[in-house]
């Protein structure tokens, strides 16, 4: 029987909150990254966190900002383009997988597939994997079609799958002292002496005790963290710095929201500002300008948001 992905139990004296049998949050208070969506108790609590009378909560969401950041970085300019376009690149991508055009694309499952592959491959994500997880939100596929749809998206991503490539030689190069920086120029910078990589915004990506090993498809590399060792490899790096860097943005938009309206929680990639009722149009405008700002540092990165309003916050 598989376990929904979203039910989460609480599991100990401590509120250790369990997903599908993973450890998703380990302390007393609540963790607003988790609340259910989906399953018997959709939204429930969400709904249950409401605005004070007089108020009204505006959720802005940050919109494929990881995917956006993750084009840009690799310099894969005809991604970015499209996004900087505002077309549909969960239908054009749809299109090459299917071989047909992306306006004769169906929402279910082509434009679906299509979404998750955009969403999910860009960090070399492998065609096993990600059988699993297109399985596992509602879409059955062969293990060959799984592996011909990462075929398709790494043979039409030339630049993201070279962005791999380069991660994986500088932490190679970083495990023996030597500075070897990956992704668009002047964005990242390599810190040899704290075995790290700078984000724009000065921020650390930290491999503490970075280290290779020797593996069955030749040396592997892994740096301590608390519970013992996490393995690292080129995919994963970058998904390190453009979760990084997508995080650092939000914040920052953050920060510009929270001059005007204040922002009662933020989730993920998304914020929720509470505004007087009589403010909400001029807000949503504000927020909006706000979410779609981007750093100096950021030149040519699309980022763009959606944003919904509501009493309740499960309805917005």
């Amino acid at each position: 029987m598989r376990v929904p992905v979203y039910d989460i139990q609480n599991c100990g004296p401590r509120s250790r909150f369990v997903a599908n049998g993973k450890l998703v949050h380990n302390s007393d208070k609540i963790n607003m990254q988790n609340l259910p969506s989906r399953g018997p108790n959709a939204k429930k609590i969400k709904k249950g966190i409401m605005a004070p009378d007089g108020y009204i909560l505006i959720d802005c969401d940050s919109s494929q900002i990881e995917a956006r950041v993750l084009a840009w970085l690799a310099g894969q300019d005809d991604l970015t383009e499209d996004f900087l376009q505002k077309r549909d690149v969960y239908k054009k991508m749809a299109g090459r997988i299917y071989n047909i055009e992306p306006d004769e694309v169906n929402d279910f499952p082509q434009r679906f597939l299509g979404k998750t592959t955009i969403l999910g491959a860009g960090y070399n994500m492998g065609g096993p994997k990600f059988q699993t997880s297109v399985t596992n939100m509602g879409l059955e596929i062969s293990a060959d079609e799984a592996q011909r749809t990462i075929d398709v998206y790494r043979a039409t991503h030339p630049q993201i799958t070279k962005l791999w490539r380069s991660a994986q030689m500088s932490i190679e190069e970083m495990s023996r002292g030597f500075n070897t920086p990956f992704g668009k120029k002047g964005v990242l910078e390599m810190v040899l002496e704290e075995n790290a990589i700078r984000l724009p915004s000065g921020l650390l990506v930290r491999y503490e005790d970075l280290q290779a090993e020797p593996g069955d498809y030749g040396y592997q590399y892994t740096y301590k963290v608390r519970r013992g060792r996490n393995y690292i490899y080129g995919g994963k790096c970058v998904e390190n710095v453009v979760q990084g860097i997508a995080r650092c943005i939000v914040g920052e938009q953050m920060i510009k929201v929270a001059k005007r309206y204040r922002v009662a929680l933020t989730v993920h990639d998304s914020i929720v500002p509470c505004v007087r009722e009589e403010e909400v149009d001029e807000a949503r405008e504000y927020i909006e300008t706000c979410m779609s700002w981007a750093p100096d540092w950021a030149e040519g990165l699309p980022v763009a948001c959606e944003s919904n309003a509501a009493k309740r916050y499960g309805d917005c």
